[in-house]
């Protein structure tokens, strides 16, 4: 995922349902291109009761997705491993997991 995608998985796992929303002016009135709208400054509340999270708490949630994602893949490669030292071969793994 890029850094984006990142910040939108990220926002809709702090609150159920959709809660927020891209700004397509800045404060000044400015259209923002849509190339730039996912960014933390331009996030909107569009939820009645949905409070914005800080920067910092996102990007510690950001974090914490990225960490889980590379323990999912850490632990994937070592139960392929192991299988593989208890005598398995890739077809019979593959078989086993799907990958």
């Amino acid at each position: 995922m890029n850094e984006q995608e990142w910040l939108n998985y990220a926002l809709a796992q702090m609150h159920t349902g959709q809660w927020f929303g891209w700004k397509k002016e800045d404060d000044n009135g400015n259209k923002i291109p849509n190339s730039e709208r996912m960014q933390y400054q331009y996030i909107k509340i569009i939820k009645d009761g949905a409070t914005m999270p800080t920067e910092a708490e996102v990007n510690a949630k950001i974090q914490e997705l990225k960490d889980a994602e590379q323990n999912a893949i850490n632990k994937k490669a070592s139960g392929k491993q192991k299988l593989k030292d208890l005598g398995l071969d890739d077809d019979e793994i593959q078989a086993l997991i799907g990958v």
